[in-house]
């Protein structure tokens, strides 16, 4: 075979005896010209895109685990905070203020001349005396001292319902059912008082007997808290305190006081329909931007 012979074989076969490399050369060609749109011919079908540059939906097994802090508050407790239970200079000033004025009373009631003090209780008494000369001056004063002094179960009373109240009524609301609670129960037992004097059933000093404290208006804000609590919690409240009210009624040797605490419970529980009521938003300050 001459050279040339052998030139035209090398040419047409490949080194490992498949197709000839001219041959390969023209079916490229070939397949790269099906594969461009040709002009004037219409409706023809478009190149599928390829493989690679369409990403694949990841599978739901391959989903990106949840943080294991996120399953940790699912089995965390709830956090006690004790300190909720008493009142606050933010979250409950009603009851804070109102707290260190009778905190205040209190030390002087322990501390100050015997004499003095008692001349200040009788002035302050809302005794029927009292009510006909300054109403209004001897229900505030009757408020500010507490019977029994800070050990009193009325004083760790008024700390618990009135912080709790508060927290839910908010401060307006909480101060009404107080204040409201203790005028209208003095009133309702101190009136019939003097009707008894009048008519000569009881004798003429019972007009000027001792009557100060805020049993009253604990035992209102008790009632009233009651009707803001959840049904396993607010029941047997009120049948703590209905019995422990009705019991002292029965047994006490003071009707007109006893009278009076279960007369300021029905009116706490009275007001459950204005507590209930949404509070209104606190309206927020109006910043002025100069241009």
């Amino acid at each position: 075979m001459s050279r040339a012979d052998t030139a035209d074989a090398s040419e047409e076969t490949t080194p490992f005896g498949g197709a000839p490399t001219g041959q390969t050369a023209s079916f490229a060609g070939t397949a790269t010209r099906e594969a461009a749109p040709l002009d004037g011919v219409p409706r023809q079908r478009a190149e599928p895109p390829a493989a690679a540059a369409t990403p694949a939906a990841a599978p739901a097994s391959a989903a990106a685990p949840a943080p294991a802090s996120a399953a940790i508050r699912l089995f965390q407790p709830a956090r006690i905070r004790p300190w909720r239970l008493l009142p606050g200079p933010r979250s409950t000033p009603f009851t804070f203020v109102y707290t260190l004025l009778l905190v205040a009373t209190s030390l002087f009631a322990e501390h100050a001349d015997p004499e003095l003090v008692h001349a200040l209780l009788q002035s302050s008494s809302t005794d029927v005396e009292h009510l006909a000369q300054a109403p209004l001056a001897v229900l505030v004063a009757s408020a500010l001292w507490i019977a029994g002094g800070m050990t009193s179960a009325y004083a760790i009373a008024f700390l618990l319902v009135l912080t709790a109240l508060e927290r839910r009524a908010g401060a307006l609301r909480t101060a009404a059912v107080f204040f409201g609670g203790h005028a209208v129960a003095t009133l309702a037992t101190e009136l019939p008082v003097g009707a008894a004097v009048a008519l000569g059933h009881l004798p003429a000093d019972s007009l000027r007997r001792l009557d100060y404290g805020i049993s009253f208006g604990v035992m209102t804000c008790t009632g009233a808290l009651a009707g803001l609590l959840p049904a396993w919690a607010r029941w047997p409240l009120l049948a703590g305190v209905t019995w422990f009210a009705v019991s002292n009624l029965l047994v006490s040797g003071d009707p007109v006081s006893d009278s009076g605490h279960f007369l300021a419970l029905i009116l706490g529980t009275l007001a459950w329909p204005l507590l209930r009521r949404p509070r209104a938003p606190r309206p927020k300050p109006i910043v002025s931007a100069r241009c």
